[in-house]
């Protein structure tokens, strides 16, 4: 797990995004959170963190004075968020050199998608830091693939990111590393299986198959299902039917 502090002068804001995100499954842990960057400054020089996620505007000292003072740590990745779309902010944010910047309000996705990236970033630089117990990336792959039995119908890659709490692209990389298909593949996969087993069942028509597995017209279903099996729907029960005689 990464380390990192949150710093707002609103104390509902700081401790809600500490205590509301799921930071702890996308690799990071809240050590602490500030209402006070001088506060914060004091800590850190006692207590190392790999990030810090601060809001620009705040009354003892601004985001960007504390990132000025962290630009001697090359370890500590600075986030800074603000509530006004001020380009000197901006330009100064980057020039300083933070990881992101970001807009109030923090959306669930702007956050997960900023520090899956950034998370990857300190991956490549800490290898060791990044390696993850066996059994977190296979409740990844579980978690991926119930959702995908679930939701045959509606399921996509980023609705699935969100739900995991991870970018898509992240989702993507990991969930074929460690399963070793992709997506969409395994999306298919569990559609065609799933439609076999409708399709064994004579009291499911070709259209309510195609609709519970996820296509909008039994042609669509039906070239979908010849390509990935050799058959047509109709070919399939037949040869079922066949077998069973």
């Amino acid at each position: 797990m990464y380390r990192l502090i949150i710093i707002d002068d609103e104390p509902k804001i700081a401790e809600g995004m500490a205590q509301l995100f799921p930071w702890n499954n996308i690799g990071f842990e809240v050590v602490c959170s500030f209402t006070s960057a001088a506060e914060a400054l004091d800590f850190l020089e006692q207590n190392p963190v790999d990030v810090v996620l601060s809001d620009i505007q705040m009354p003892d000292m601004t985001g960007l004075e504390l990132c000025q003072r962290l630009l001697g740590r090359e370890k500590t990745q600075v986030v800074l968020f603000s509530s006004y779309q001020n380009y000197e902010y901006f330009r100064s944010a980057i020039q300083m050199g933070v990881a992101d910047y970001l807009l109030k309000p923090l959306t669930y996705q702007a956050l997960t998608e900023t520090f899956a990236k950034l998370k990857e970033k300190l991956d490549e630089s800490n290898p060791s830091a990044s390696e993850q117990p066996v059994g977190y990336y296979e409740g990844l792959i579980q978690q991926v693939d119930e959702y995908l039995r679930g939701h045959l119908q509606d399921a996509t890659l980023t609705r699935c990111a969100k739900r995991v709490a991870l970018s898509p692209s992240y989702l993507s990389r990991i969930y074929k590393e460690y399963s070793g298909k992709n997506f969409v593949d395994r999306l298919l996969e569990l559609r065609m299986e799933r439609a076999c087993e409708l399709l064994d069942n004579p009291d499911y028509r070709a259209y309510d198959v195609a609709y519970d597995v996820g296509y909008d017209s039994p042609n669509n279903f039906s070239r979908a299902f010849k390509a990935y099996t050799g058959w047509t729907p109709s070919e399939y029960r037949r040869r079922g039917k066949e077998e069973q005689e």
